[in-house]
């Protein structure tokens, strides 16, 4: 029976934040057609939306994501160069949706995340895992490659020796080794997690719209600019900043000593 997106991709609003649920709970959420299109539909509406300024990405049942759903392959052997382009083609579009939006994306994760789930997790612009979540590259145990931005933020997140190894060796990272190597925000009790996103998410809604996108956008960027590049990129955007309402109501609460109001 084919499925609905909408049943597999739930998004629900609290204020200015978006949650956006993977619901295959059943087979660990792992990724396949309808659940693209779902995250690929879910993202564009949010991306487009003004008033959203933090989206959630989480999991229902024991995972995150726990990889591609390898049963399409399994499927039709014969036909899976043409099953995984058309996949990664959704998924990658999923990546360049949440890269580009000005929204911060905040990732959710517990449980086993692998394959796929791993690249999705990194592709956020932050991760809080519970206690017990384990990544797990899983793709050269299957004979191929990673997908979903895994090598370029792994590469970036852990350097080039630690993720070689990571992806080669299929060992399952712990939350304490993730959070050492800098790979996730911060690890919190499983019962606190959504709680514990809920408040950064209030805390980033609070924040100024446009300082918050730039933030993003520069980050981005740094790992690829030159200095020079750089330094012009980022006076470019304070003197943007400088001319509005929210530079100038941060400026007034500073010198008021209170807390300032953005619109």
């Amino acid at each position: 029976m084919e499925r609905r997106q909408e049943d597999v991709v739930l998004v629900s609003r609290r204020g200015s934040t978006a949650i956006v649920t993977m619901n295959r709970p059943g087979v660990l959420n792992v990724l396949d057609e309808a659940m693209a299109d779902g995250l690929v539909a879910a993202f564009s509406t949010l991306a487009a939306d003004d008033t959203v300024r933090v989206v959630i990405l989480a999991g229902a049942g024991r995972s995150f994501m726990a990889g591609g759903d390898l049963a399409r392959f399994h499927a039709d052997l014969e036909g899976a160069p043409g099953t995984a382009a058309g996949l990664i083609d959704k998924f990658h579009r999923l990546m360049r949706i949440m890269k580009d939006m000005r929204a911060v994306v905040i990732a959710a994760v517990h449980g086993p995340v692998a394959g796929g789930g791993v690249g999705l997790a990194f592709a956020c612009d932050l991760v809080v895992a519970a206690e017990g979540t384990t990544f797990l590259s899983a793709y050269t145990k299957l004979g191929t490659s990673p997908d979903g931005g895994t090598t370029w933020s792994l590469t970036r997140l852990m350097g080039p020796r630690r993720a070689l190894e990571f992806v080669l060796f299929n060992q399952p990272l712990p939350t304490d080794k993730a959070l050492e190597w800098g790979m996730v925000n911060r690890v919190v009790p499983k019962d606190d997690l959504m709680a514990a996103v809920d408040g950064l998410a209030d805390r980033l809604v609070a924040s100024a719209t446009g300082a918050t996108a730039s933030v993003k956008r520069l980050i981005q960027s740094a790992t690829q600019a030159s200095f020079d590049e750089q330094l012009d990129r980022e006076k470019a955007s304070f003197v943007a900043a400088a001319g509005t309402a929210d530079f100038r109501e941060g400026i007034s609460a500073f010198f008021e000593k209170r807390q300032p109001f953005f619109s």
